[in-house]
């Protein structure tokens, strides 16, 4: 039987990996740092292993035996980290797991990047970008930004493992237990969203990112990327697919893309005001094409609809 190793296995996208192995007929080891936390998945179908990171013995122990690890607990900097320190613990942060899983015998990490480091500013009428399409480090001072393009880099630089990056795009669902991205579709079934303003985001479902990992054991390429994208959304189509899977008419207020520039700029120079790091990056928020993922990896993404109802039912929202 196939043994693998689930890095971040608590989260959102770790907890629908272990999952997906799992029902792939795989002896999962799943990876926590809190004792007795089991996030989304339970206690069902999986071996936990307490490790932090940056315990080498710990960590070691719970990829020992395994072909494959999933990296799915990429350093996420602070709100109020500075940049150059971000990228620097992000570092050392994958370095270390790289080694880690070498020493163990880890054949193949299939890691889980972020669609920000394919991230373009956006232009009206821009063609939606794919997997040659790069990050230029400094273009924005975002710590988030800067430590996933540094991680990415040197994890498909590593030859032993063999390594395949995924790159999901904004993934929803249910099973987002902090939550992240899914606290929009919360917050919109609450009725708590009234503005919005135009931007274009790429949606996908956090199942279907678990799938295309799985797939991405035996079909990814050593050192090549993966979009794993979903539907390109204005943001006012998202919120009324929420309206209309609740049956509900909501007035929102349009606000320019000016103002939220102007805020995004304020946030910048003032690092207190409590400004998410995307929303300060969202003149990068582009449309994005996983035609790659469909072709080498089989990704095929469910309706968006689907998704939204399935994560009003798991937050307890009623729905149409």
């Amino acid at each position: 039987m196939v043994r693998v190793c689930v890095l971040g296995a608590t989260g959102f996208l770790g907890g629908h990996i272990a999952r997906a192995a799992y029902d792939a007929g795989w002896q999962v080891v799943a990876v926590r740092r809190r004792p007795g936390f089991c996030g989304s998945i339970g206690n069902w179908g999986v071996a936990w292993r307490e490790a932090e990171l940056r315990d080498t013995a710990a960590l070691r122990a719970a990829m020992s035996g395994c072909a494959v690890v999933f990296h799915a607990a990429g350093f996420y900097p602070h709100r109020r980290c500075r940049v150059a320190e971000a990228v620097e613990e992000a570092t050392q942060q994958i370095q270390h797991v790289l080694r880690c899983a070498r020493e163990a015998g880890v054949e193949r990490l299939i890691y889980t990047s972020s669609l920000s480091t394919v991230a373009q500013r956006y232009t009206p009428g821009m063609a939606a970008l794919d997997e040659r399409s790069h990050y230029r480090p400094g273009s924005l001072h975002n710590a988030y930004y800067e430590a996933k393009w540094a991680m990415e880099r040197i994890a498909l630089e590593c030859r032993v493992p063999e390594v395949v990056a995924l790159l999901p795009t904004a993934a929803f669902g249910p099973g987002d237990v902090k939550p992240t991205t899914s606290v929009v579709i919360r917050e919109a079934g609450r009725g708590h969203i009234p503005v919005y303003f135009d931007a274009v985001i790429n949606a996908v479902d956090g199942r279907d990112v678990a799938a295309a990992h799985i797939a991405a054991v035996a079909r990814g390429r050593a050192g090549e990327r993966y979009i794993i994208g979903g539907h390109n959304l204005s943001l006012r189509e998202l919120l009324e697919t929420v309206d209309r899977c609740q049956g509900r008419r909501r007035r929102r207020l349009r606000l320019p893309r000016g103002l939220i520039a102007t805020i995004a700029r304020a946030a910048d120079r003032l690092p207190f005001l409590p400004l998410h790091d995307h929303i300060r990056a969202f003149e990068y928020w582009t449309p994005l094409c996983s035609q790659k993922a469909a072709t080498e990896l089989g990704h095929r993404p469910r309706p968006f609809e689907e998704t939204v109802r399935d994560t009003l039912r798991w937050f307890g929202l009623p729905m149409h």
